[in-house]
């Protein structure tokens, strides 16, 4: 399993925002860069809905990335699974389901039934087991306010996160496995003759939006994470607890447009006069703390190892990580384009040991890090 801390580098403060009795919290941040352009009330306990199906993902891409599953495989459904509440997409106990297809389901649908599924036949054919795995990787990924109690965000007092936590993991799912995030974008799908729609109304109506998931129960309200590109930047927006599916999207939309228009990409026009008093941007997050670590570092070795510090949407964005990785942990690091169009910062043929090493170092210093053979 990928480690890492994302970081929100810098924050800005609005104030005055229209909406703001018409949901709980916001946050807007820049995914190559984790800067934070906008929040509020973004460290506080909500209920996440279906937002967290985003974790049940995480773990299903995992699990295809090593092997433990394929997209065509067949998954089994139970009773447990079948009895699911609705939303679902109402497979009978023993049928089965492709992976990929179940993918779709919770993606497009949010389908608990078939996010019971995946979590049953990932962790030992118990949801609750796999509940507690999700908490342990939000733990691993830098999520600090998070506990997940079921696979589909059904309602559990105990079941709670919060907007920097939802964006957070949303940045690690696009970062650790840029070759699935074509699911967040699917606007339709058809299963069995029929043809479902995603609840994500930005996908047809915001330019560049490209993801990712929507969420709703009576205690959580109304939710949505959205991402957009735009001018060469890749922006996300978490909103949760507004009113109706109207106000998550518009808010969603308003603080897309708010964050592109901060970092000079087109604001298609979006006029955000209330929202232009800010505060100077700190230069470090100040909820993560900057330190080397504890241990000497192992003298440098060649191996079979890599380490990759982050996937970014633009050349640019890579080469000053690369200019990071150098000043913090010393490494000559390469850009890499994969087949998503993405420019991976790698560093090649170090041993296991330093590898390691490495990796701990850069997450002392809130750097996205995992190794790979």
């Amino acid at each position: 399993m990928k480690r890492v801390l994302l970081s929100f580098l810098s924050l800005f403060l609005f104030v005055n925002v229209s909406f703001a009795a018409n949901y709980r919290a916001v946050i807007v941040a820049d995914i190559d860069s984790g800067r934070v352009l906008y929040n509020e009330n973004a460290n506080q306990l909500n209920y996440p809905a279906s937002l967290t199906k985003i974790m049940t993902l995480y773990l299903t891409f995992d699990a295809l990335e090593h092997n433990r599953l394929h997209l065509d495989d067949y998954l089994i459904v139970s009773n447990y699974a079948a009895n699911a509440q609705p939303v679902k997409l109402g497979l009978s106990a023993g049928s089965k389901i492709t992976v990929e297809e179940a993918i779709k389901a919770v993606a497009v649908l949010s389908a608990n039934d078939v996010a019971r599924v995946l979590a049953e036949n990932l962790q030992g054919g118990k949801e609750r087991n796999f509940a507690g795995m999700m908490t342990e990787v939000a733990n691993e990924i830098g999520l600090q306010n998070t506990n997940f109690e079921n696979s589909s965000g059904l309602p559990n007092d105990d079941h709670m996160s919060t907007a920097r936590d939802i964006a957070l993991l949303s940045m690690a799912v696009y970062k650790h496995f840029p070759q699935y995030w074509k699911y967040f974008g699917i606007k339709t799908w058809t299963y069995n003759g029929k043809t479902y729609t995603n609840g994500n109304r930005l996908l047809t109506s915001f330019p560049g939006c490209d993801g990712m998931k929507t969420g709703f129960t009576n205690k959580s309200k109304y939710s949505l994470v959205a991402t957009a590109k735009r001018d060469g930047h890749h922006l996300i927006a978490v909103v949760l607890g507004a009113e109706n599916k109207d106000v998550r999207a518009s808010v969603a939309a308003k603080m897309l447009n708010i964050g592109f228009s901060k970092i000079g990409a087109n604001s298609q026009n979006y006029n955000y006069e209330n929202h232009k008093n800010t505060v100077a941007p700190t230069t470090k997050n100040p909820m993560v703390k900057y330190a080397q670590p504890d241990t000497k570092p192992v003298t440098y070795s060649y191996g079979n190892v890599g380490i990759q510090c982050g996937a970014f949407s633009t050349y640019e964005a890579a080469a000053n990580q690369v200019s990071r990785i150098k000043s913090v942990m010393g490494l000559s690091a390469n850009i890499e384009k994969n087949d998503t169009g993405l420019y991976r910062v790698r560093v090649n043929g170090l041993s296991e040991n330093y590898a390691n090493q490495m990796k701990q170092i850069a997450s002392q210093n809130a750097i996205d890090c995992y190794t790979f053979h």
